[in-house]
């Protein structure tokens, strides 16, 4: 499934280059403002950060959310609290776009991360060029001199990078890398198999530092619970916003989640409360 994401991606970027060759975009990098620093958005503390996403579907679920106004989901997110906002750009499978990215980038006042299946130099300068503060980098998808190249020009364009893996491995590598925040996904993207307990097995193989993000199967409170026990600076939190009935209390209580078992049984009935319908007077 990853060689299949990542080779769609590719042809997609040969065609948007096609369109808006490199030089173009070069010159596009003097039209935006300099990148929000995400670090300091994301730096561990007394409560846990929430990256929330922005995603219309994916392959192991298909179509999750029609997301019509991604700029206003965005502003809720931010209103309940998250610390960055996710785009899915990639648009075959998850149905994103760099304008997505854009739209939000242009309505909220915290970092933005462009996730897309990024292979080569030219994702990397238009997501820049499109207002991305952070730019995804999956180990698994890139050779190790790849993943440092990639990796060194998101740095000279003034943007961070979350680095995901999914083993000791691949976290490894991400630190020979330079990885500052470095992302384990509960997700194998191999054949799409979920492991909520992979964060915990390897959160103590990423030095203290560098910013811990869980990744992936968070249904609800005691899943941001769970990982936060286990280590998590950061959850990435998806399908369960877009889901939602009311994506600024579900970040809200997401991040109270972390706090406490009886922060998590909160939040949960304040979920719960949000999405009840209401009687007529």
């Amino acid at each position: 499934m990853l060689d299949t994401l990542v080779a769609g991606a590719r042809e997609d970027a040969a065609q948007r280059r096609l369109d808006r060759p490199t030089a173009d975009v070069e010159r596009d990098l003097d039209r935006v403002a300099s990148p929000l620093d995400a670090l300091t958005f994301l730096a561990p503390g007394d409560r846990v950060r929430v990256i929330a996403e922005v995603k219309r579907a994916s392959p192991s679920r298909g179509a999750l959310a029609d997301i019509a106004d991604p700029a206003a989901l965005a502003a809720d997110y931010e209103r309940g609290g998250a610390s960055t906002i996710s785009v899915l750009t990639e648009g075959r499978r998850f149905l994103g776009s760099l304008a997505d990215l854009e739209s939000v980038k242009a309505r909220v006042g915290v970092p933005v991360l462009r996730k897309d299946f990024i292979t080569e130099p030219y994702q990397v300068l238009e997501a820049r060029a499109s207002g991305a503060d952070v730019v995804l980098l999956i180990v698994a998808a890139l050779d190790q001199s790849s993943l440092v190249a990639l990796h060194d020009l998101a740095g000279q364009l003034g943007m961070r990078v979350l680095v995901e893996a999914h083993s000791a491995d691949e976290i490894a590598r991400a630190l020979d890398a330079g990885a500052r925040i470095v992302g384990v996904n509960a997700r194998d993207l191999t054949d799409f198999s979920l492991d909520r307990d992979l964060f915990g097995a390897l959160a103590d193989r990423i030095p203290d530092g560098v910013v811990r993000v869980a990744e992936s199967a968070v249904s609800g409170p005691p899943d941001v619970a769970h990982y936060r026990s286990a280590g998590a600076d950061v959850v990435l939190v998806g399908e369960a916003l877009v889901t939602g009935a009311d994506p600024a209390t579900t970040v809200a209580a997401f991040i109270d989640a972390g706090t406490s078992p009886a922060a998590a049984a909160r939040a949960a009935d304040a979920i719960a409360a949000a999405s009840a319908p209401r009687s007529a007077d």
